[in-house]
């Protein structure tokens, strides 16, 4: 996966997924496989929108850092109000949490080639995963 302007953010050499709805990729990529069988490919880009939403600077919270104790950094993920925060600040006593995913407000481009295709097992239909993860 690449941002809009070519810069690699997350290399993924291989991902097996159950297409079919089923929520593990987004709709807009799985909607883009459709149909395709071994070594066709797809090349994509994705808005925000199509992707991971516009970035939401409501999302973003400052805290007192003492309220996470001593052992706080940034990067670390802390749920709170039943949402997912990543600290990205620490200065003069406070912590700056931001409950958007990291993608949020970028263009994706993607470039997916499909290595092959197979049934799923009524285990997998039943818990909308696949086993067989790459």
């Amino acid at each position: 996966m690449h941002d809009a302007q070519g810069v690699e953010l997350q290399p993924v050499s291989e991902l097996t997924y159950l297409h079919g709805g089923y929520g593990e990729l987004l709709a807009a990529l799985e909607r883009a496989l459709e149909g395709k069988g071994p070594g066709e490919s797809a090349r994509l880009q994705l808005e925000p929108e199509q992707a991971f939403g516009e970035y939401d600077a409501g999302l973003l919270r400052v805290e007192p850092a003492e309220r996470y104790g001593e052992g706080i950094a940034v990067g670390m993920e802390i749920e709170e109000d039943s949402r997912l925060y990543t600290v990205t600040d620490i200065a003069a006593g406070k912590v700056v949490l931001d409950g958007n995913h990291p993608l949020a407000g970028m263009a994706l481009r993607f470039f997916c080639q499909v290595l092959s295709v197979r049934s799923a097992n009524p285990d997998e239909i039943r818990s909308g995963v696949s086993s067989s993860r790459a």
